[in-house]
């Protein structure tokens, strides 16, 4: 009788602990190890003690209405056709969203925490400087951000405008190549991975946004569509209705060979999250405050 009841207990034992993996699976995964719960108003501190730093201030620069050269036959299929478009006024941030602006938008809102959605991230710990780009956010934790503050994700031709000018130029400061011009995989630049925002002072457009070429790839509104610069209108060209995969546009700290141009166009899935992607936000019409390059018009 007594081995009876021990063989019972021992399989309700046994069934305990088989179940707690498929609790888990019909649970799904809602936090990673870096989402745990929402900072409290301390914790936008942790970053600048830790590393002494003060956060840069935020800043727009406003982008004059008027034409621009967009794509080029050098690059891609999707580059091309290379075209004139005509843009409204509007004001995009001149450096990508730091870490530390976006733990204040987790601690107003609630929001989950820019993480990497496994534990395989290698590099995390590194990249978590108060004046560091935020990463591991998705395209819908950047609309949200973007949106947060009053603000939107730019449109792909407004991000090509700001970062290029309105000359058709393939680098921010030129069409002359310079291997130490960016944070890029190319180099040794001191930086293993992103670097604080606008460290690059060669990575300036001739408006003065700062780190298109390098230092982290950033989302844009558009979803993509590859033939989309032949079939876009030629005026304040919007997304395509519908796609698969969201732009990315720039290039970023582990970017090395010909894509490094700043007509080139990424893609992926909204909801990837990675630490070679960030974003910036833009807002239509100018910013009161905002560094205005009227010339470059």
């Amino acid at each position: 009788m007594l081995e009876t009841k021990f063989k019972i207990a021992f399989l309700f034992v046994v069934l305990a602990f088989a179940a707690l993996p498929i609790m888990g699976i019909l649970r799904g995964t809602i936090m990673t190890p870096y989402e745990e719960a929402p900072p409290t108003e301390d914790a936008l501190s942790e970053l600048e003690s830790a590393t002494n730093e003060e956060p840069i201030p935020e800043e727009m620069v406003t982008i004059p209405a008027g034409p621009f050269v967009r794509g080029t036959t050098s690059g891609g299929f999707d580059e091309q056709p290379q075209r004139t478009i005509d843009l409204d006024t509007f004001s995009i941030d001149r450096h990508e969203v730091t870490n530390h602006q976006y733990q204040q938008f987790i601690a107003a809102t609630g929001h989950r925490k820019a993480g990497p959605p496994s534990r395989y991230a290698k590099s995390i710990g590194k990249m978590r400087g108060p004046n560091q780009p935020v990463v591991y956010v998705s395209w819908d934790d950047a609309n949200a951000y973007c949106r947060w503050k009053g603000k939107r994700l730019p449109t792909e031709a407004e991000w090509e405008k700001a970062m290029r000018g309105t000359d058709g130029r393939l680098w921010p400061w030129g069409n002359e190549e310079k291997p130490h011009g960016a944070n890029w995989a190319r180099v040794q630049d001191g930086h293993e991975v992103s670097a604080p925002v606008g460290t690059f002072q060669s990575d300036q457009s001739p408006y003065g946004v700062m780190d298109g070429a390098g230092n982290v790839m950033e989302w844009v509104a558009d979803w993509y569509q590859e033939a989309y610069y032949k079939d876009a209108p030629a005026k304040d060209p919007p997304s395509p209705e519908f796609g698969t995969y969201r732009v990315m546009r720039g290039g970023g700290y582990t970017t090395t060979g010909g894509d490094v141009r700043i007509t080139s166009r990424s893609k992926m899935v909204p909801d990837f999250r990675d630490e070679t992607i960030g974003f910036r936000c833009a807002i239509s019409g100018s910013f009161a405050g905002s560094d205005a390059r009227k010339t470059l018009g």
